[in-house]
């Protein structure tokens, strides 16, 4: 099992094209930890509207009566991509990884697995 801190660690380093990675709780909007960004990505800015986001797919979810759960929420840019995980199980209710990948760089099916892999092994 890896920590917070780790769990970002191999976000940053195992996912190629990896350009910032935040743990985020979507019932405050606060990020409980981030890695990577700088000055054209605030990590803390994008945990909050982001929180947006997941929450605004939730209610739209209830709305219309879907009981499936949420696997990941995909915003493409024109040289970014923007992958919010939710987690399930052993305390991730209410958290999602949320990883900014560059476009150019990254293969988008190969992060989704290394993310889901990484989520089976983050211990809260």
């Amino acid at each position: 099992m890896l920590s917070v801190e780790t769990s970002l660690k191999e976000a940053m380093t195992a996912i190629e094209g990896s350009v910032g990675v935040a743990l985020v709780d979507y019932t405050s909007g606060m990020a409980l930890g981030a890695l990577g960004g700088g000055k054209d990505l605030d990590l803390t800015v994008a945990a909050a509207g982001n929180t947006d986001v997941v929450r605004a797919k939730i209610r739209t979810m209830e709305m219309l009566g879907i009981k499936e759960d949420i696997e990941d929420v995909l915003i493409t840019l024109s040289s970014q991509y923007h992958l919010i995980r939710l987690l399930k199980g052993r305390g991730g209710n209410g958290l999602f990884l949320y990883l900014v990948l560059d476009k150019g760089r990254a293969n988008l099916a190969m992060a989704r697995h290394q993310l889901r892999r990484i989520e089976a092994e983050l211990e809260l």
